[in-house]
């Protein structure tokens, strides 16, 4: 098998690889559990109470009140009093927030385009069309306890606050007070540099009667609309809820699939649950010994739009009058850093980089990130990074490639003699078939020798595709000139061009004993029709295609320059 068949099969292999790997995130089997058991009553460090089981029936579904409509005047004199809005910004947050929930987060450092001016890229929004917020509320089985959608009241006046210059830290305390003497302090901590935001409830009793609840913490969003089509590479990135338990790991469901998958109530300790979108992801991260449960739900919006809900539910305290109790639980809201998400120390986090669904290729994904990485850090530029990898990759495989190149020359320097095997046989291919595997034989040459370093290399190629889709790091990351994003397809489809211009110099340096005219024609028309597949890939994925090419083209030249010299004609 000659170089262009090689480019062939790699073509079709790694358009069917894809094809099926999109399948595979529409028609899977969405990620489901089996209902768990009633929750046993959990003991705490408060005496001896224990706290009943409580449910998610107790829990508000509903969004916050400025998204429903305005309430009648009877009903608007008992709704509780909506807490005051606070500002927070850090030097890579501004949100807003209310005690029970974060409303609204931008991220700096992330501007929505390219474009000069652009506006931070919004995650949490409270408009009705991007509704996505964080939220957490208290149930109690005993008594009064705050929701989300009111109770908690800023403990300081003021509104605005912002990290000082020097600073490391800034906290946001809120306020609850119970009829019954409980109270319920909770403190949100932002650091310089994190996305990772602090949330820390502390409950006091100084009632006459033990108090007992749980803390639930839940994320709920209006799905979001997602581009489809080739030129939009957020189409094939996983856009849903995922959840990680020690027993069953890494698990997920498409925003699509939310009502096709069945129930879940899944009883956990530690792990963490989080909503997935391209390049961005927002995550709850309760203690690592925090007994919970989590559960997935499907409440309306305003005017019956649809939305999608994750909680976990849990852990539970008992305060005895007197005592005092806390629970605290991480929430990450910002983009999917490898660096900082590792360096939460969260078993399991690092999936939220969804690189693939299968464990091999995410994997191999993670592993040439991190040499990505590496050569940036050398090189201050991904372009060049990925330039650098492509030299790596050949240098490990260049023996197999060597190999291949050498074989392909052999073929060459005999192909004076496969002419003549043609003129013989005429339109008998049976027998031209048998006649050129002997000359093979003979002659020691592996027609199929440049099929393996292509099947090796087909794994990597995948696996940075996802790589590249995924890595927030590459997002709007600029190469030389013209490119400007290496995530988005080659704006001016020159790479995708100079790859055509590879595929056909390689083309015209390989041997094809190929008998049939159509054949021959489709291998002549193969280098056009891959340019075409190209230019709507990432011009990250089209440079790594361009440079392996290029230095594979170099290669074979040299082989073919000292092993190609034509043989002599044997009648």
């Amino acid at each position: 098998m000659n170089q262009t068949r090689t480019f062939l099969i790699f073509a079709w292999l790694a358009v069917a690889t894809l094809l099926f790997m999109a399948w595979s995130r529409e028609q899977g089997p969405a990620s489901s559990a089996a209902p768990a058991a009633a929750a046993p009553a959990i003991a705490t460090g408060a005496g001896d109470s224990t706290i009943p089981v409580v449910t998610g029936a107790n829990v508000p579904k509903t969004p916050s009140a400025q998204m429903s409509a305005p309430p009648a005047e009877d009903e608007a004199t008992a709704a509780a009093p909506q807490a005051p809005v606070i500002s927070v910004t850090t030097d890579v947050l501004r949100v807003q927030l209310d005690g029970g929930a974060i409303r609204q987060a931008d991220l700096l450092r992330y501007p929505q385009t390219t474009a000069p001016g652009s506006p931070p890229m919004r995650l949490f929004a409270s408009d009705a069309a991007h509704f996505f917020q964080a939220q957490s509320g208290w149930v109690s089985s005993t008594g009064a306890a705050p929701s989300h959608e009111a109770g908690f009241v800023p403990v300081e006046p003021r509104r605005d606050y912002t990290l000082a210059a020097g600073a490391d830290q800034v906290a946001v305390p809120f306020l609850w007070t119970g009829p019954d003497g409980v109270s319920i302090r909770r403190t949100y901590v932002f650091t310089r540099g994190d996305y990772a935001v602090q949330v820390r409830d502390e409950v006091a009793n100084a009632g006459a009667s033990p108090w007992q609840g749980y803390v639930y913490r839940q994320l709920l969003r209006v799905p979001p609309a997602v581009k489809s089509g080739f030129t939009h590479p957020e189409s094939y990135s996983f856009h849903g809820a995922a959840w990680f338990s020690a027993q069953d790991k890494f698990e997920k469901r498409k925003f699509a699939k939310y009502d096709d998958g069945g129930a879940l109530d899944k009883r956990v300790t530690g792990g963490w649950i989080a909503m997935l979108q391209h390049h961005f992801f927002a995550a709850w991260i309760p203690g690592d010994k925090d007994a919970s449960t989590f559960s997935l739900a499907s409440p309306s919006g305003p005017g019956g739009q649809q939305q999608a809900l994750v909680r976990e539910l849990g852990p539970g305290v008992a305060v005895a009058p007197g005592a005092s109790a806390s629970t605290s639980a991480r929430l990450w809201v910002g983009p999917k850093l490898v660096k900082q998400i590792e360096a939460q120390h969260v078993v399991g986090l690092e999936r939220a980089v969804d690189f693939s669904s299968y464990a091999i290729m995410a994997w191999i994904a993670g592993l040439l990130f991190s040499v990505l990485a590496f050569l940036h850090g050398v090189f201050g530029n991904w372009g060049w990074a990925i330039i650098g990898l492509v030299v790596i990759i050949k240098a490990l495989m260049y023996p197999l490639s060597a190999a291949q190149y050498k074989s392909a020359a052999k073929m060459r320097r005999f192909q004076p003699r496969i002419e003549q095997l043609k003129e013989r046989y005429g339109d008998d291919k049976q027998k031209f078939q048998m006649a050129m595997m002997e000359l093979y034989k003979k002659e020691k040459i592996n027609p199929a020798g440049g099929c393996l370093p292509v099947l090796v290399q087909m794994p990597v190629f995948l696996a940075l595709y996802w790589t590249l889709l995924e890595s927030v790091e590459l997002r709007q990351a600029p190469w030389i000139g013209w490119i400007h994003n290496l995530t988005a397809p080659d704006p001016y489809f020159i790479l995708p061009a100079i790859n055509i211009a590879v595929m056909w110099a390689t083309q015209k340096l390989t041997p094809t004993p190929i008998a049939d005219p159509m054949q021959r024609r489709m291998m002549q028309y193969m280098p056009v029709a891959m340019g075409v597949m190209f230019a709507f890939f990432p011009a990250g994925l089209v440079l790594y295609w361009v440079t392996n090419g290029s230095l594979g083209l170099l290669q074979q030249w040299w082989m073919t320059k000292v092993h190609g010299q034509p043989a002599p004609a044997k009648a």
